[in-house]
């Protein structure tokens, strides 16, 4: 029963959601909010979205990049280089993103009559996100439910697994990953070299798949 909707954003994690409950999702929802790469991780949400005949839409969000503060939305230079825990990755932190995502997210689902949200956060993330930690899904699962009159859910189902967890599932659910997009600062290809870009490559690595990505070095 397609019961669900899903901020999809292109990239890695949400794209191996979107085929793991795609049974179920009814729409999928992308948020423009100003970053270096929004722009190249979205059309991917579009086209994976289209593949599957999920309908698709997207959000803009500029006062996001008007009025928040952090290293995302202020071009590619600002992007720092290094491992997702270092402490400089701190920067990259937009304040309370996912709790904003998922509030429209949640509005548009009551407005649809759907009852769910699907967000593809995971157990790398917790270490510099407040807002993908386990007591935050708990926390805005049950703002969701006390505030909807369809007592809309916020499901998370890779809070605690990780990056190779999700490649793995993606893999035998036959997803080609040249078609996600990662890279924090939003070059013609992954630099290699930001968080995330070492994050996706480590997650390939310890899942023991080759990495499609084209990156820079």
């Amino acid at each position: 029963m397609k019961d669900s909707v899903i901020i999809v954003s292109g990239g890695l994690d949400s794209i191996t959601l979107l085929y793991d409950k795609k049974d179920e999702i009814a729409l999928g929802i992308s948020f423009d909010y100003g970053s270096n790469h929004n722009q190249k991780e979205i059309p991917y949400a579009k086209y994976h979205c289209e593949h599957l005949g999920i309908k698709h839409i997207t959000i803009n969000l500029g006062f996001i990049h008007q009025y928040f503060k952090s290293s995302l939305l202020e071009g590619a230079d600002a992007i720092p280089e290094g491992n997702y825990d270092d402490a400089n990755m701190k920067s990259t932190v937009v304040p309370f993103r996912n709790g904003i995502m998922l509030s429209i997210a949640i509005g548009v689902a009551e407005s649809n009559g759907l009852k769910k949200v699907f967000i593809a956060n995971h157990g790398g993330d917790h270490a510099i996100y407040p807002d993908c930690r386990p007591a935050f899904i708990k926390a805005i699962d049950a703002a969701a439910e006390a505030g909807t009159y369809v007592k809309a859910r916020v499901v998370a189902p890779y809070t605690n697994i990780t990056k190779s967890d999700i490649v793995t599932k993606g893999v035998s659910l036959g997803i080609d990953y040249s078609k996600t997009w990662s890279c924090y600062k939003g070059h013609e290809k992954h630099c290699g070299k930001c968080g995330t870009c070492t994050e996706r490559k480590e997650a390939f690595r310890l899942a023991g798949v080759p990495d499609p990505t084209e990156y820079e070095e």
